[in-house]
């Protein structure tokens, strides 16, 4: 008979649906953001994101079309949400579920979430990480002789390590002279704290010589060496024709008073790692370990790189909850050298520029 039950084996089985009966179909979900932008007060907006609020939106609007793209329903997670989800996790250095609930959505679902934001974002490296053009070069030139009186110079280049929960297969290869593990990532920066160059492919226990070697700036430099300009970096590069460096054991005035010039200007380096790993605390040691593989951390550093040169372009203000004078924070990260140092095989350019400016 019509909607009548069987019950087989202690199981109840629907031989006939009713003639009454109408199949529901399930609602799709509607995703209601915890946080609303426009509401917050501007100084809460660049110390909980490290972005002002029209940064963010330009930001948003630029990602739109890759995020927008991988939504399956309208009424899903809106790019803002997701951008604003992945810039609280880079500024806080908090676990993915902290970040998840901050801003109301599952842990599974804010990986996917981070994934796709960092995507969409590196997408657009070339934009925000511009190595000086040579129309530019006098302006950066200038603003580097003024940090120590070195002429030419047109930008500082150092390592700096990021810590990362290595694969266990290559545990070793991460394990740095300090005897953690870590990304060994190479950056050049101008004197205003831009970075100009970033290399974050390379694992802790890789010198930073060949880091540089394995890198596109030696081309890069070589295409400028008509224009007789130079980087600064620290003894533990090996001699190019391109590169000052400091004198080990300075014999006469004018060697102390390069190698006086020369801390004084590579200084802006230190300041940058510093500044960087402040405003995104999951790059600090003391956000602990990145829990993802090698190239998730990879693109989490040029991200912060690509996100830092936005600050500083767009003159966002570096604040803390706790900072002083009204939450406005100099950070400053001392950077150690290599133990070890290179061969000097060839010294003129360096001489040269010692003969030159500081007799």
């Amino acid at each position: 008979m019509c909607g009548a039950y069987v019950c087989r084996n202690f199981r109840c089985v629907l031989r006939h649906r009713p003639l009454g009966h109408v199949r529901r179909w399930r609602h799709p979900p509607v995703y209601r953001p915890l946080v609303d932008l426009l509401t917050m007060e501007e100084r809460h907006v660049i110390i909980t994101y490290r972005l002002d609020r029209a940064t963010i939106l330009e930001l948003c609007a630029q990602l739109e079309p890759d995020l927008m793209s991988a939504i399956r329903h309208p009424r899903g997670i809106p790019p803002q949400v997701q951008v604003l989800s992945v810039l609280l996790f880079l500024a806080s250095g908090s676990f993915q579920t902290t970040g998840a609930i901050a801003s109301g959505m599952s842990q599974p679902m804010f990986s996917n979430v981070l994934s796709r934001v960092l995507s969409a974002l590196l997408k657009h490296m070339r934009s925000y990480i511009v190595f000086p053009q040579v129309e530019e070069l006098p302006t950066v030139k200038g603003d580097l002789y003024a940090l120590g009186h070195i002429p030419n110079i047109i930008g500082a280049i150092d390592g700096t390590p990021v810590s990362l929960f290595p694969p266990s297969r290559s545990e070793q290869v991460y394990r740095n002279r300090k005897s953690y593990h870590s990304m060994n990532v190479q950056m050049v920066c101008l004197a205003d704290q831009y970075i100009s160059h970033d290399n974050a492919k390379f694992p802790g226990s890789v010198h930073d010589a060949y880091i540089l070697r394995n890198s596109s700036i030696p081309y890069v430099m070589g295409q400028l060496q008509r224009h007789w300009v130079w980087l600064l970096g620290d003894s533990v590069y090996s001699k190019l024709s391109w590169l000052l460096t400091p004198v080990r054991n300075p014999r006469t005035r004018a060697e102390e008073c390069y190698s006086e010039a020369h801390g004084q200007t590579r200084r802006i380096i230190e300041r940058t790692f510093g500044l960087l790993k402040a405003r995104f605390q999951c790059l600090h040691m003391t956000g602990g370990s990145i829990f993802y593989s090698p190239k998730k951390v990879c693109q989490i550093i040029v991200a912060c790189c690509m996100l830092h040169n936005l600050a500083l372009r767009r003159q966002v203000p570096f604040l803390q909850e706790d900072g002083p004078d009204g939450g406005v924070v100099a950070a400053v990260e001392p950077v150690d050298s290599e133990d070890e140092e290179a061969e000097e095989e060839d010294i003129d350019n360096r001489n040269t520029v010692i003969l030159q400016y500081f007799q």
